[in-house]
């Protein structure tokens, strides 16, 4: 069925690369640990400057004149801890539980909520003792069966970005296929999922791509995987038999987002494999800020294209005792209705989890 919609024509784009940061912090006690090893066997083989550090939490010192660039640096930083807290985080409506594996993210998107939640410790961090980290896991499965316990491993970061460094995704992955009532579902704006496809992982583990619009992901995206990449990984996903997901998120009201979230959903039939369609599930997230992303996000990038007028929003009492800011219900609507009827269009047998 079409939309009336004309296709762009497909761009010739440099691939994007693995990450490999500019610096490395250790912390000593994460040498103790065999993926702590690994990582520093990794960063020697790479030639990458590393240093000790007393504690994950805390970096100093990071190199850079102005804010923008001490910003930008932490982004190239990879900071290499252990995980002592191993109480869960709640992670609704994702899951019931975040498995905390790593925190930070390489990636530069202007809208991003951890502008604010990670504060004023953009660094990425991942943590060497996942035995602990599992362990915990399952002490959260076994208390709440024969209920499904889901658990949400990119709340704070997104691991398939780190996925060549640490192998903790596999890991997760290795441990929930044996799980009667454990799940794993977690979410990424990278193309590098070649490690996972061969694992064993009984379908427990939901594999699921943030994808949007073309304006959105060259505006509002840079240092992720082109939308082609995310799309190509997703049909290597659904070709490994992972259950597959997509967050379109955030949904952005801009001058021609019809279009824009039409061709979206087009190509998204046109490019993924027919067996991909059978148990496919659709999140939906409106772009949303508080003042204090608003003061981040235009400090940190200057030149945004990014609508943030609280004059045109509706406030949304925030979970963390902020206002935040929506679009008003008709624009809600409006986006919502759209995108859930081009979705059906093309994958009528897909679930909608929820429009936020």
């Amino acid at each position: 069925m079409g939309t009336g919609v004309k296709e762009k024509p497909r761009r010739t784009l440099r691939p994007t690369k693995p990450f490999v940061p500019d610096l490395v912090y250790f912390e000593p006690d994460a040498l103790n640990y065999p993926k702590g090893q690994h990582i520093m066997e990794w960063v020697k083989s790479k030639d990458i400057p590393y240093r000790m550090t007393s504690s994950h939490n805390r970096i100093t010192n990071l190199p850079g004149e102005t804010d923008q660039e001490k910003y930008r640096n932490a982004k190239r930083t990879l900071v290499v801890g252990v995980r002592k807290t191993l109480k869960f985080d709640q992670s609704k409506p994702s899951a019931e539980y975040a498995i905390p594996i790593s925190t930070g993210c390489m990636g530069h998107c202007h809208y991003c909520y951890l502008q604010t939640t990670l504060g004023a410790k953009p660094y990425v961090r991942v943590y060497v003792n996942t035995p602990d980290i599992i362990g915990a896991a399952k002490q959260y499965i076994e208390e709440r069966a024969p209920e499904i316990t889901r658990f949400e491993a990119a709340c704070t970061s997104d691991p398939v970005g780190l996925e060549h460094i640490t192998g903790s995704l596999a890991e997760l992955i290795t441990f929930m296929a044996g799980e009667e009532f454990g799940r794993l579902r977690f979410v990424t704006k990278y193309h590098h999922v070649d490690p996972l496809l061969s694992l064993k992982h009984n379908g427990h583990t939901r594999i699921r791509f943030s994808i949007n619009s073309d304006y959105v992901i060259r505006n509002f995206e840079p240092s992720t995987s082109h939308f082609e990449e995310r799309i190509e990984a997703a049909g290597k996903v659904a070709r490994a038999g992972y259950p597959l997901g997509f967050i379109i998120a955030p949904i952005i009201w801009y001058d021609g987002w019809q279009d824009g979230y039409a061709e979206l959903l087009k190509r998204l039939a046109d490019t993924l494999p027919a067996e991909a369609a059978k148990d496919l599930t659709f999140e939906m997230i409106q772009h949303r800020f508080t003042k204090t992303a608003k003061n981040v996000i235009e400090q940190r990038y200057p030149k945004t294209k990014l609508e943030m007028d609280i004059a045109r929003r509706k406030q949304k009492w925030g979970r963390w005792g902020q206002f935040k800011y929506v679009y008003p219900d008709e624009q809600q609507n409006a986006l919502r209705e759209f995108i859930t009827e081009r979705i059906f269009e093309h994958f009528p047998e897909a679930t909608i989890d929820y429009f936020t």
